[in-house]
This record gives structure tokens, C-alpha cells and sequence, in this order.
């Protein structure tokens, strides 16, 4: 197993409070995996560690072998790490596909000047953005909406252009933070299924935070679990929901 994302003694202070201490993770080549625990226990706050919203106050993270240490958030998502938010995000005024095209700024390989007068060059590149951008909202049962405004897509649908748009900038691991939340059970199914198939189709790996256990022991290889801000426990989902401590803290009787 290749380690793609490893984080070693990771930790972040605000002022007095320790929010995250010592954490140590591991995601390799095409795993998913899952963060899990209680709200409160610092789940996100390593997202925003990893893309650095935040920058740890201890650790270090490292991406194919590389430390991030010295990089800002531009820089992170450049050298493939892409995320969703617990809240969705979209640019709820723009089209489906402008919000797919607008995560797709560092494909663009023409000048200023191209652009301006809309040379061959600037013309040839926005057909190959915009082709990239229709295949992935084919492969999201988007195509069809393309052209409509992202806010008048039902909760679901966002939450799958959302990923959309993650995917658009090539990442080598994929973190969704809470991507069922308010997803009805078929609509989890179906993102089960399309999780699966961009961890195959597109070679990367994803870790995701959710509250949905069923979603998360289905679907991940392996699990951390955080409780105030420290690990509590890893292993299989076998493992987990057998802990007696996760079972304590989190998942109840």
C-alpha cells in the first residue's frame, strides 16, 4: 500500500483550547476511508488542517511524500487535494456548468491577449474545458441541466455538483465532508455508487467525514474515529462498530 495523504502528529491550538492533538492518519493509494465521530471532535477543523483554511500549529502533512508545510490553500488544491463542505458552497447564481468550468482556472493555457480577441489558441482551449466539464456532469446525471442556475437544483443534485466541481481540478485525494447530509436513503445509495466510481474511474482516494454509519461501513476499507480532538481508535469497520470505547463515545448500544 502507497501512502497518498499521511499526517503525522498533527495538532492545531485556539488560543487556550486544543482542538486537535496528535493526530496520526494514513489514506493510501484508492482507498476510501472515513473520519468519524462525535460533533464537536474536531473532524472538520482537520479538513481545514489538510487544505489549509487552518494552519496546524504542530504536525506535519504530507501528499505522495511531499510536505505541504510551506504551501497556502491555492497551492494545496494544485498538488491534488479537493474538498467539499459540510455546507454546501456552489455559486447558486451561475449556470451547472460554470460552476464545474469556474474549479477548471488552471487548465486555461492561453494569454491575456488571446482573450481579448478570442484567438484560435483561447478558442480551441475553452472547447476542451468546456468537453471536460460536460463529461463530468454526464457522469453526475447533470448534462442535462447544464445551462440551469445551481440554485434551482434539488438538495441532492447540488451535493453531486459539488463533487463535480471538486473533481474538475484533478485531485489525487478527495475529502467530502458530511456529503448524506440531507440525502433521503435512496439518494445515499446512489451516492455510495458514485463514490465508488470516482475512487475507480478517476484513480484517486477519498476520505470522507459522515454521521451516516450505514453509508460509512459500507463503504470504507478502514476508519478513524475522533473524539475530542485526540484518535480514539482505527481499524475496519469491523473493528469500529465493535469497539467497546467507539461504541461509549459515539455509536451507543
Amino acid at each position: 500500500m502507497n501512502p497518498v495523504l499521511e499526517v503525522k502528529n498533527l495538532g492545531i491550538d485556539f488560543g487556550g483550547l486544543t482542538a486537535v492533538n496528535n493526530l496520526n492518519l494514513v489514506v493510501n493509494e484508492n482507498e476510501i476511508v472515513g473520519l468519524i465521530g462525535p460533533n464537536g471532535a474536531g473532524k472538520t477543523t482537520v479538513f481545514n488542517m489538510l487544505t489549509k483554511v487552518y494552519q496546524p500549529s504542530r504536525g506535519e502533512i504530507y501528499l505522495d511524500g511531499k510536505s505541504t508545510e510551506k504551501m497556502d490553500t491555492v497551492q494545496v488544491n494544485m498538488a491534488g487535494i479537493a474538498r467539499t463542505f459540510q455546507n454546501i458552497r456552489l455559486f447558486g447564481n451561475l449556470s451547472v456548468i460554470d460552476n464545474v468550468k469556474v474549479a477548471m482556472n488552471n487548465h486555461h493555457k492561453y494569454s491575456v491577449a488571446d482573450a481579448i480577441f478570442h484567438t484560435g489558441k483561447r478558442n480551441n482551449n475553452e472547447k476542451q474545458i468546456t468537453k471536460k466539464a460536460e463529461d463530468l456532469l454526464e457522469i453526475f446525471n447533470l448534462l442535462d441541466k447544464k445551462d440551469i442556475e445551481a440554485s434551482s437544483l434539488p438538495y441532492g443534485a447540488q451535493r453531486r455538483l459539488e463533487i463535480a466541481r471538486a473533481l474538475a481540478t484533478d485531485p489525487k485525494v478527495l475529502l467530502l465532508d458530511e456529503p448524506a447530509a440531507g440525502m433521503n436513503p435512496q439518494e445515499t445509495d446512489e451516492l455510495m455508487q458514485t463514490i465508488r466510481f470516482v475512487r475507480d474511474k478517476f484513480n484517486i482516494c477519498v476520505l470522507l467525514i459522515e454521521h451516516d454509519m450505514s453509508l460509512v461501513m459500507n463503504i470504507c476499507e478502514r476508519i478513524y474515529v475522533l473524539n475530542y480532538g485526540t484518535l480514539l481508535a482505527k481499524g475496519s469497520p469491523d473493528d469500529i462498530k465493535n469497539d467497546p470505547k467507539v461504541i461509549k463515545a459515539y455509536l451507543g448500544d
